[in-house]
């Protein structure tokens, strides 16, 4: 059941498709990783169209599938960023793909679904990745938050305001965050600076979608400056799916729209 008490089974007549846009990846896992995901969301949702596009590297790209749903005799649609923080890709990228739709399908109405994060599900998920690799917070274990980072501050403060509740949830030494790409300090250098400040052992929490690039980053850049576990992508974690279907039901219910595409 939701957080708004409907059950997460059970299509109610009326659904609309969820078209859900991850970013793509030319590593192969990324893909097989949010197929698995939305798996997940069938199971939860029997009955409800869900449908999987990408902005770069992989087909279907989001304009094709939302063509495609006009082709189908479709006349709204629910799209889902799959995306961790709301930064370029989720207010540029995107939107400009549903213009772009809007001129070819006028009658298509879209709504636009809030990024995946931020979400204490999601947080629930890092926890379980954590257990899964042997991790446990206690008074010598400091934890790295480690996500792909954005140009997008909005972004990387959201991110900092994740690892501070995962700092009150659970008896850590300390909570610090890391960023793949685009922002500093760099997962090596935040472990590094933990057992300079006297931690004896740190964890890193992968704060990724899918395993690729960056989540290799994220592990070998770790690993090289001591850290003792880290994490695995979030990946398929059930909370995945459950968050996707909060996004697509508030969306619905919000009745907000990027206008009639």
């Amino acid at each position: 059941m939701d957080r708004t008490g409907r059950a997460w089974g059970g299509a109610p007549e009326g659904d609309v498709p969820l078209l859900a846009v991850a970013h793509g990846s030319a590593d192969p896992r990324a893909a097989e990783t949010v197929s698995a995901v939305f798996e997940r969301v069938r199971s939860l949702r029997p009955g409800l169209d869900v449908r999987v596009s990408y902005l770069d590297h992989v087909a279907p790209g989001a304009a094709t599938a939302l063509e495609e749903l006009a082709a189908r005799g479709a006349g709204e649609a629910v799209v889902l960023p799959m995306l961790l923080t709301a930064a370029y890709h989720s207010k540029v990228d995107l939107p400009g793909v549903l213009e772009e739709a809007r001129e070819r399908s006028p009658w298509l109405r879209v709504r636009y679904a809030h990024t995946l994060g931020p979400h204490p599900l999601l947080l629930d998920a890092v926890e379980r990745r954590l257990e899964e690799a042997g991790a446990r917070p206690g008074p010598d274990t400091a934890l790295v938050l480690a996500s792909a980072g954005s140009s997008d501050p909005e972004a990387n403060t959201t991110v900092s305001a994740m690892a501070s509740e995962l700092a009150a949830r659970g008896p850590w030494r300390e909570v610090a965050v890391a960023y793949a790409s685009a922002a500093s300090p760099r997962p090596g250098e935040a472990v590094a600076a933990l057992r300079e400040r006297g931690a004896s052992r740190v964890a890193v929490a992968t704060y990724l979608l899918a395993p690729g690039f960056f989540a290799d980053r994220v592990r070998d850049q770790s690993v090289r400056a001591g850290a003792r576990v880290v994490s695995a992508a979030l990946g398929d974690a059930p909370e995945l799916a459950r968050v996707v279907l909060e996004r697509y039901d508030a969306a619905r219910a919000a009745g907000h729209t990027a206008g009639m595409l």
